[in-house]
């Protein structure tokens, strides 16, 4: 199930799309360089501050719009239109 259930500004919504396509590219590149590369425990470090960051923005926010929430679900963004949207597993 998908539901609308708020929006974000232009603002909030660069913050998490910048911290999403940083953590998308960290992904990539762990794939590309492996364990065994020099710089793969720079990566994990900076994954695990990138995660973070992207769970508290979605905390800071959740909080700030009173978005509704589900035990079983997860928030989504629509980039384009800043709509916020509650999936829920069934």
């Amino acid at each position: 199930m998908k539901k609308l259930v708020g929006k974000v500004s232009e603002e909030e919504r660069n913050e998490i799309q910048a911290l999403h396509e940083r953590k998308n590219g960290l992904i990539e590149l762990a794939k590309i360089i492996g364990e065994n590369d020099v710089i793969y425990e720079k990566l994990v470090r900076d994954m695990g501050a990138t995660t973070s960051r992207f769970e508290q923005w979605w905390n800071r926010m959740g909080e700030k719009y009173q978005w509704q929430s589900a035990e079983n679900g997860k928030w989504e963004i629509d980039f384009n239109t800043c709509d916020i949207f509650l999936l829920v597993e069934n």
